[in-house]
C-alpha cells in the first residue's frame, strides 16, 4: 500500500497541468515549464485543481511506480511555482568560490581552480565567497549539480574542511595522540 501515491496533489492557481496521450505531463508555471513522460500503466487524472495518481493492480512493479510517479509529479508542480534551491558551504582556510559570468570557479586547496558550468535551467549564486546557492525548477538537476560541487572536496572528519550542505553535520574524529 503506497501512502505517498494515494495523496492527492493540489495544483496552485498559477500552474497549468496538461496530461497528453502516453502519460506525458506538461507543467507550466511562473518560473518555467517542465515536461516528463511517466509509466503508461499509471492513471493520472485531473479534476479541477486536484491531481490523483492510481495504479491498475497490486503487483510489485505497479506499487513501486505508484508512489514514484506521484512524487515526481508533485516535485514538477513545486518546481515551476516555487523552485528549488540547495545551499553549500565552503569550510577551510583559503577556500572560496566566485562567479565568472555564469561559470562557478572554486579554489579549494588544489593546485588549480575547479570550474563548473551549470546546465540550462539551473543557476548558481555566490552571496559570500564561502557560500554557494544552486537554484532551479528541476529538483533532480539542482540536486545533481550540488552533489557534483560537493564531490570536489567532501568534508573530512579530522579538521572538518571541505564543501558541505548547509546544516549538514560532519562527524568529527579524534586525531592521533602524540606520546
Amino acid at each position: 500500500m503506497s501512502r505517498v501515491g494515494k495523496k492527492p496533489i493540489e495544483v496552485p492557481a498559477t500552474v497549468t497541468v496538461t496530461v497528453a496521450a502516453g502519460n506525458t505531463v506538461t507543467v507550466k508555471g511562473p518560473k518555467g515549464e517542465l515536461v516528463r513522460s511517466f509509466n503508461k500503466d499509471m492513471t493520472i487524472e485531473q479534476e479541477g485543481n486536484v491531481i490523483t495518481v492510481s495504479r491498475p493492480s497490486e503487483s510489485k512493479e505497479h506499487r513501486t511506480n505508484h508512489g514514484t510517479t506521484r512524487a515526481l509529479l508533485a516535485n514538477m508542480i513545486t518546481g515551476v511555482s516555487e523552485g528549488f534551491e540547495r545551499t553549500l558551504e565552503l569550510v577551510g582556510v583559503g577556500y572560496r568560490a566566485q562567479l565568472q559570468g555564469t561559470k562557478l570557479v572554486l579554489n579549494v586547496g588544489y593546485s588549480h581552480p575547479v570550474e563548473f558550468t551549470p546546465e540550462e535551467g539551473v543557476s548558481v549564486e555566490v552571496p559570500t565567497n564561502t557560500k554557494v546557492i544552486v537554484k532551479g525548477i528541476n529538483k533532480e538537476r539542482v540536486g545533481a549539480l550540488a552533489s557534483n560541487i560537493r564531490q570536489v572536496r567532501p568534508p573530512e572528519p579530522y579538521k572538518g574542511k571541505g564543501i558541505r550542505y548547509e546544516g549538514e553535520h560532519v562527524r568529527r574524529k579524534e586525531g592521533k595522540t602524540g606520546k
